[in-house]
């Protein structure tokens, strides 16, 4: 099959934009790093199978992007992230850098599905902003007050699934639109992008409901700051910060535990002859909140009920739970499982244009990336 004649300094662009080596790409094409090279000096150039399988399964990049005269622009993910160190910034997987692009395109998505406007009566980003030095339980208050969902009705929901599908549904109200992922990178929990007209979070579908909960706030507390945050599972890149980035990324965590755990009511608990210090009375508590257990055990530990060692024991024992768990679970239906990624506020402003023939179908396959012939399948979850 002919070669094509591709830029070269596109593929250059397209193969450092996804924080690929020559020899990462030659082992994913199974060819020589020298080749990649050859194809990036203009010396050689690929096929079209070649130039497809580049751009669909490596680069995650439409093909017509290569046949561009130059490479596009794009925000890098330092101007999205300021409080995320370089070094982390540079080895960000690939795939993590296709979901910070297939956000930004959501949000392209939305400013035209809502022609510019967002359809959010109150504007959460709006009535709410954080600054340093803010403090904590003045701003979960705050916010708990714009969601409308007291203390009493949280600890009433009877599941983790009820309590996720019910916070998602508030902060939408409230102008927040919230995707999920599965990443495939268990060290990342999910991120936000900041727009005064369309911010946006995306969750990691593969964590655990309690902790898709926990970045649901923490990137909440980053977008009422005015900026984007990435949530790491660990926070070592906390060295590397600025004192002002470092005191941002720690504030976010506190504001979520401090959002879904109330000091005065939680203070209360421990207390309560139910509950010890063991699985079972931290688990008691983990579902009151429906969060996770390591949320209730740093709060035991800046409390000094705990200590450093029993700390640890129990975070270690139950990573190795929770890896066993990741391991055998098992997917579910492609329709329901799309439906639950985009989200029902989502789907209804797409369906909605196109049942007012305001776009095809094929538009709005695009706008829901999905095939033209997954549109009945997902119509269907929909009428659910």
């Amino acid at each position: 099959m002919g070669k094509i004649s591709v830029n070269p300094d596109i593929l250059k662009w397209a193969r450092e934009s996804a924080n690929l080596s020559f020899e990462e790409v030659g082992q994913k094409m199974k060819k020589t790093a020298e080749t990649i090279q050859s194809w990036e000096s203009g010396q050689a150039f690929p096929t079209y199978v070649q130039l497809e399988k580049l751009a669909y399964d490596i680069y995650k990049r439409p093909i017509a992007v290569f046949l561009f005269p130059k490479p596009p622009e794009e925000d890098s993910p330092t101007k999205s992230f300021r409080t995320l160190p370089h070094h982390e910034l540079q080895q960000l997987p690939p795939n993590i850098l296709h979901l910070l692009r297939k956000a930004s395109a959501m949000q392209i998505n939305l400013e035209e599905l809502c022609d510019g406007q967002n359809p959010a009566q109150q504007k959460i980003w709006q009535e709410v902003q954080i600054v340093t030095g803010q403090a904590l339980e003045q701003a979960a208050t705050q916010v708990r007050k714009i969601l409308g969902i007291s203390l009493e009705e949280q600890v009433s929901w009877k599941s983790d699934d009820i309590a996720l599908k019910n916070w998602r549904e508030v902060l939408e109200e409230k102008g927040i639109f919230v995707f999920k992922e599965a990443f495939r990178q268990p060290e990342f929990s999910g991120f936000c992008l900041f727009d005064d007209e369309f911010p946006l979070i995306y969750l990691n579908n593969s964590m655990p409901k309690t902790r898709q909960i926990f970045t649901l706030f923490h990137e909440l507390a980053h977008l009422l700051y005015g900026t984007g945050g990435i949530d790491k599972v660990e926070d070592d890149y906390f060295d590397f910060l600025s004192e002002t980035d470092l005191q941002i990324e720690r504030f976010c965590n506190l504001f979520a535990a401090a959002f879904l755990v109330p000091d005065s009511d939680f203070d209360q608990r421990i207390q309560d002859f139910r509950y010890s210090v063991d699985d079972y009375g931290i688990s008691e508590l983990a579902r009151r909140y429906s969060v996770s257990r390591e949320v209730v055990l740093r709060k035991l530990l800046d409390r000094r009920v705990i200590d450093s060692g029993t700390y640890q024991a129990y975070v270690s024992k139950w990573a190795g739970e929770s890896n066993k768990k990741r391991k055998s679970s098992s997917g579910g239906d492609y329709y329901s499982t799309q439906a639950s990624y985009l989200g029902k506020q989502y789907l209804d402003l797409a369906f909605g244009k196109y049942y007012q023939n305001q776009i095809n179908v094929g538009q709005l396959a695009d706008y829901l990336n999905v095939r033209v012939s997954n549109i009945p399948g997902l119509e269907e979850v929909m009428s659910r």
